[in-house]
């Protein structure tokens, strides 16, 4: 094996750019890269470690032995280390040995850049390059139209390890994923999923948010261009694809990002800005340009290289607030004497526009969970910039609404009814995740009151309800067939329950609400604007009745819907519509092959009686615990 050879991927031009914060493929020189050097094979190795006195890259090719390949740090003051190894190839297991400046210590770390890593526990970096020849050329060109705010957004959230397992209990493979899941999610007509964080992490609990391998998809299923083959059959099937994504922490494990030269370099020194105490893990420094440079070349990274069409950014609440989670005297003010997080704040703005900048038909979706104002507005007006923001607040109040006993909902209409007030202040994806069915909380099935009928009736009422509210949608895998106990992350989905009447009901409900959703231009060409929503009557609370308009851009287009609240039948119903044709009925919960009693009303013909301030009305039969949608 030969000794390392001086050899650099960097430019002037991209140590001043890396200095500024602004190199934003980093991934290009950062890393390990297959190359040759004076037409020798090799391995270029590049790492910054500004507080490093020696790196060394250890691996199986040298027993792990300290300096027996020492790279050499530039002359620039980058803090980057670098060199040439001849002889290495694909497949080569290594670490960086760092000594520090910084008390003389010692770490051995993984690459913060490397492109696959070793199969948990295992924690080596791995040299990888792959040559896949991606086939989803027709999506990419027209990504743009599916991924458009005004297009259907109907997103299936998926944790990889635990949608389905084999009869062994083990995981399914990216390949295997690419054939199975592909075809249920387009048999169910979803449009797009979402995977929870795939990048590299240690411990499964975590079930990927605490990730210490950045660029690397996780080995549990398989290479990384088993994951493009995934990606790539998703597309091919219409569907598109978001990444969890996590720049707000990430874990104290010794081969992680965490003391990674002996010094605080990825993580802020100050512990009140460091330190998160809830998930017991480390915050990023915003303020470091460098640390800009390596989260936003990630952001690039899986948008670039795995073709993926958007990014759910995790926990961004508790990267906007310096006293997030913290009580009085565990957090220091800002220069302005308030709360706000500005150099995470500046970091967002920066990563919005990169990503909007470069990548056409993206979106990024912001799980931010308190009101801070114009958090999908543009930069250039004061927001930070996001395409999309989960509606937390809906999905609170909602499910605490559906879980009363019906007789008690009269009560509670403005419980219901209160998202409307803010409904159009961003643009709002309503979320049923992945947090609301663990820990004690129960499935969403069995937050439902009621008994057996009653129960599947309100869980098909409520996604009825959540497919008709102006906004796009999530739902966490499980809930649309009505899994009945909570999410297990061990174990696969509990599949049996299709052989039931009432969970295959559910799943056909939600295959024909996401047909519905994508097939009625009123579902989403305003699904962001107040001019594609009107209230027909949301006062009603005596018999706890909502009815609404749902608007696109031509008026024959225009449905009107009727949620009925409670098991009680409601034979002729009026409801005032400013039409002069006929309506019908084109969606009904309560449908007998949903597993409802099939209440059901066909065409509802207009009459000249005035009624909820329009001229017109239609006299319909409202079905127990349903909703109905009429064009």
């Amino acid at each position: 094996m030969g000794k390392v050879i001086p050899h650099s991927f960097f430019t002037d031009f991209d140590i001043n750019l890396f200095k500024a914060g602004k190199h934003y493929r980093l991934y290009e020189k950062m890393g390990s890269h297959i190359t040759e050097v004076d037409g020798v094979k090799g391995v270029y190795f590049a790492v910054w470690a500004p507080s490093a006195k020696s790196v060394s890259v250890v691996g199986d090719f040298n027993y792990w032995l300290e300096g027996e390949h020492p790279l050499n740090v530039r002359w620039d003051e980058s803090g980057i280390w670098e060199g040439f190894i001849p002889g290495l190839d694909q497949g080569t297991l290594y670490k960086y040995k760092i000594h520090s400046h910084v008390n003389d210590a010692k770490t051995e770390k993984a690459d913060p850049y490397a492109r696959r890593s070793e199969h948990p526990p295992k924690t080596a970096s791995v040299v990888w390059a792959d040559d896949y020849k991606w086939k989803d050329a027709t999506w990419m060109k027209n990504r743009a139209s599916h991924n458009g705010l005004d297009k259907p957004y109907s997103v299936y959230e998926v944790h990889l390890g635990s949608w389905k397992r084999n009869k062994d209990n083990e995981f399914l493979t990216y390949l295997e994923l690419a054939e199975d899941l592909v075809a249920y999610v387009k048999e169910m007509n979803f449009t797009h999923v979402e995977f929870m964080p795939v990048m590299e992490y240690p411990f499964d609990p975590s079930w990927g948010y605490q990730l210490t391998g950045y660029f690397a998809p996780t080995s549990r299923f398989g290479k990384p261009e088993d994951f493009k083959v995934l990606i790539d059959a998703l597309h091919r099937a219409g569907i598109g694809v978001i990444l969890d994504w996590v720049p707000s922490h990430f874990p104290e494990d010794a081969h992680g990002l965490g003391n990674f030269d002996g010094s605080h370099l990825y993580e802020h020194p100050d512990r009140r800005k460091g330190y998160h105490p809830d998930w017991k893990s480390l915050i990023f420094n915003y303020g470091r340009n460098e640390v800009r440079a390596f989260l936003i070349s990630n952001a690039l990274y899986w948008l670039d290289q795995f073709h993926v069409d958007g990014l759910r950014v995790d926990a961004v609440a508790s990267m906007l607030y310096l006293d997030y989670s913290r009580e009085e005297g565990e957090w220091e003010p800002n220069m302005y004497g308030n709360n706000e997080h500005l150099e995470a704040i500046s970091f967002i703005r920066e990563l919005n526009t990169q990503v909007y900048g470069n990548f056409e038909g993206v979106q990024t979706i912001a799980e931010e969970s308190t009101a801070f104002s114009k958090v999908t507005k543009p930069v250039d007006i004061g927001g930070l910039g996001f395409g999309i923001k989960w509606m937390m607040g809906w999905m609170h109040d909602t499910l605490e609404y559906f879980k009363k006993e019906p007789i008690y909902r009269r009560h509670h209409q403005n419980d219901i009814t209160f998202s409307m007030t803010y409904a159009f202040t961003e643009n709002f994806m309503l979320p049923f995740s992945h947090d609301e069915v663990v820990y004690g909380k129960q499935s969403l099935l069995y937050r439902m009151p009621g008994d057996e009928w009653q129960r599947f009736a309100n869980l098909r009422l409520l996604f009825g309800y959540m497919f008709t509210h102006p906004g796009s949608n999530l739902l966490f895998m499980g809930g649309e067939f009505g899994q009945s106990s909570e999410w297990n992350f061990q174990q696969s989905l509990d599949w049996h329950l299709l052989q039931y009447d009432f969970h295959k009901g559910v799943q056909e409900a939600v295959r024909d609400l996401n047909t519905l959703y994508r097939e009625q231009p009123a579902l989403y060409e305003k699904q962001y604007s107040q001019e594609g929503f009107r209230w027909i009557d949301y006062g009603d609370a005596a018999n706890s009745v909502l009815t609404y308009m749902r608007m696109g851009n031509e008026s024959k287009d225009d449905l009107v819907i009727a949620c009925n609240l409670t098991p009680v039948p409601r034979e002729g119903y009026r409801i005032g519509v400013p039409k002069t044709r006929q309506l019908k009925e084109i969606f009904n919960s309560d449908a007998e092959k949903y597993g409802g009693s099939g209440m059901e009303n066909g065409v509802a013909k207009i009459t000249k009686t005035p009624w909820h301030g329009y001229d017109r009305s239609i006299e319909v039969n409202l079905p127990p615990l349903g909703v109905v949608v009429f064009r």
